[in-house]
């Protein structure tokens, strides 16, 4: 199988992504750290940047857009649209960031929820836009004798209902990345990448790419052998610049094989 794509989550420099202006300047930093793709997510939040601009931002940088997060809303009310930008974007896979509130009470809202977005990311497929999940860590909550991974997993549309496993928050909620990645091998067309740290006070914190405690090798070959296309970096709160952060993270992939 081809080795994953490592990209860049650009939310991991919200900050600098507020307005069209700071968005090019961004894109161009994180191509030089040596980043071929992004992912969308917290861009533009003060002036948003149409994406056919966004895609010659990209282009002119060898950058793709591999993956984006937007709303479930969004997808529900008005999949033409998403599957128009997604388009505009050259972007494949439309993610959320989870599940909104309604659907977290228990575990009959959760059941409704999987077959709910499974009906959506049918509507994006006939467009051809691949619809993926992120997790977080509450997603290993029981709800009776499952996790609501576990009803996600068993209750949705293996056909078009993929998954966006997040190393850190699988770690989080006492799962084992390896293990998550190889449970959905064939579903997992993204994986986040981020890593899981422990100060001496108990403190957990986000850390970039091997330098914190996550199992790395595991984490690699199980995206290379489970299908995963893209590998995008993201680090949620960073101890000084976060394209630092990013740079770090990519040097070490980098040096395990991965770009």
């Amino acid at each position: 199988m081809a080795r994953p794509i490592v990209a860049a989550q650009m939310y991991t420099v919200r900050d600098f992504c507020k307005v069209p202006k700071d968005i090019v300047e961004s894109c161009k930093k994180v191509a030089k750290i040596g980043y071929k793709a992004i992912q969308t997510s917290g861009m533009g939040t003060v002036e948003p940047m149409p994406a056919a601009d966004l895609r010659k931002v990209c282009d002119s940088e060898g950058l793709t857009i591999c993956a984006t997060h937007i709303s479930f809303d969004l997808m529900r009310d008005n999949p033409a649209q998403v599957i128009e930008d997604h388009h505009a974007l050259g972007c494949k896979w439309a993610g959320i960031g989870g599940a909104p509130r309604q659907y977290q009470e228990n575990e009959q809202t959760w059941v409704k929820f999987a077959k709910e977005a499974s009906e959506v990311a049918a509507k994006l497929s006939e467009g051809g836009i691949g619809f993926v999940y992120h997790n977080h860590s509450h997603e290993f909550a029981r709800h009776g004798k499952r996790t609501v991974m576990q009803i996600l997993f068993e209750e949705s549309d293996p056909k078009y209902f993929m998954f966006e496993p997040d190393t850190y928050w699988v770690a989080h909620g006492g799962g084992s990345p390896v293990a998550w990645i190889r449970k959905l091998a064939g579903r997992c067309p993204v994986v986040h990448l981020k890593d899981f740290a422990i100060k001496p006070d108990r403190a957990q914190f986000y850390t970039e790419i091997g330098e914190g405690n996550l199992d790395w090798p595991g984490i690699l070959q199980a995206c290379e052998e489970c299908g995963t296309r893209w590998m995008p970096v993201e680090q949620d709160t960073c101890p000084g610049d976060p394209f630092n952060s990013l740079k770090i993270s990519y040097e070490n992939l980098k040096r395990w094989g991965y770009r």
